[in-house]
């Protein structure tokens, strides 16, 4: 026995599940005119020679599997979306993982290092290594 796919509501807005920032982000490059065969025929790995099809390029935004895809995959996806590996990234593991990252444009490793220590510490802790940095700050200004 079957049964007919029930439609979603009529007249809503919302989508009936959410996409996530991956499926966004390809489905986003998509809109503006990049069709899923042109983005597959791009999405080659260099290193590994691994390469993404049309199907699972469409999986990705309507369908995520429920493992994310591999380190080559990411790559061969940035190459066939022309934007940094670093941002494939930061979208599968926001996807995935539910982990936003946050760019620090402009600073160096060991700043990008240093905020992403602080930003896992409970409150009390922040607190503490705010005043030690402005106590530092205020010394450096008094003694210039």
């Amino acid at each position: 026995m079957t049964a007919a796919a029930t439609a979603p509501n009529a007249g809503t807005d919302e989508p009936t599940t959410s996409r996530g920032a991956l499926s966004r982000l390809i489905q986003d490059v998509n809109a503006q005119g990049l069709s899923y065969s042109k983005m597959s025929a791009r999405a080659i790995d260099p290193d590994s020679g691994t390469k993404l099809s049309k199907p699972y390029l469409q999986r990705l935004v309507t369908n995520p599997p429920a493992n994310p895809p591999s380190p080559q995959q990411l790559k061969a996806l940035s190459i066939a979306l022309r934007v940094s590996e670093r941002r494939v990234k930061a979208a599968a593991a926001e996807q995935w993982l539910e982990y936003e990252a946050t760019e620090l444009a402009g600073y160096n490793d060991e700043v990008r290092i240093i905020v992403g220590h602080l930003a896992g510490m409970p409150e009390s802790e922040l607190r503490r290594w705010r005043a030690m940095i402005e106590a530092d700050e205020r010394a450096r200004r008094e003694s210039e």
